[in-house]
């Protein structure tokens, strides 16, 4: 699954009955509590990455993705708003973009 087809999931789930979809359980929850949900991702995460564990990193990574893109739902932020903002930072250096913020 493509990280666009996983976007396009989370907004299918949106509106679903909370008792037959995580996702839609979860943005129910509110968005403060997604975002609680999001930072206990990736914190698990970070610890796998410091042990050092591939196959364990690449689980939590695609657990962060996913918790990510619920809380942008949440917030009504969208891939394609994400994507435009990457696409106006393109050919900008890093150090030059964190220093026009």
């Amino acid at each position: 699954m493509s990280i666009s087809d996983l976007a396009a999931a989370i907004a299918a789930r949106k509106d679903a009955d909370p008792q037959d979809s995580w996702t839609a359980a979860l943005l129910a929850r509110g968005p403060e509590k997604v975002a609680e949900k999001f930072g206990e991702e990736a914190i698990e995460a970070i610890i796998e990455a410091v042990k050092g564990d591939r196959a364990r990193l690449t689980a939590e990574a695609a657990d962060v993705v996913y918790h990510l893109l619920v809380m942008c739902a949440a917030r009504g932020v969208t891939l394609a708003d994400i994507e435009a903002e990457l696409a106006r930072r393109a050919g900008t250096s890093g150090h030059a973009e964190k220093a026009a913020r």
